[in-house]
């Protein structure tokens, strides 16, 4: 996959993700050359997943049928939701511009908030080596 999954003026991007395997239906994806954050756009995919190094799931981003991020679902320490900076935590942001803070039509992103029981259920399946969810 290229830099956003996209092409650059025309002209192919460098692969900066590679597809190391499949949690159900979803591409689990693991950055080149320094990459850590899984890609703003998609290519093909409605959602992709990292993993931590250990295998326990990291994030999935989930994007709309123009390919664009619309949710984040995380699983890492997020101090405004336990009050420390230690615990993981299952997690979700939205994305949208209404939430840009430059207001330039950039997306911006929700504060971190816990899932639903509809987000838990949907999304269990992918939640890989996590034992509490929430």
């Amino acid at each position: 996959m290229g830099g956003r999954g996209t092409f650059a003026a025309g002209n192919s991007v460098d692969y900066t993700y590679k597809t190391v395997g499949y949690i159900e239906d979803v591409k689990v994806l693991e950055g080149i050359n320094g990459k850590h954050s899984l890609p703003e756009s998609s290519h093909s995919s409605n959602a992709y997943i990292k993993l931590k190094p250990d295998g326990t799931f990291h994030e999935m981003r989930i994007y709309d049928e123009n390919h664009t991020l619309i949710m984040e679902i995380a699983y890492h320490p997020e101090k405004p939701l336990t009050g420390n900076g230690q615990t993981p935590v299952l997690h979700y942001h939205l994305y949208d511009e209404r939430f840009s803070k430059n207001k330039t039509g950039a997306y911006g992103r929700t504060r971190a908030d816990y899932l639903t029981d509809e987000m838990k259920k949907r999304y269990r399946k992918y939640f890989k080596g996590v034992t509490n969810h929430g």
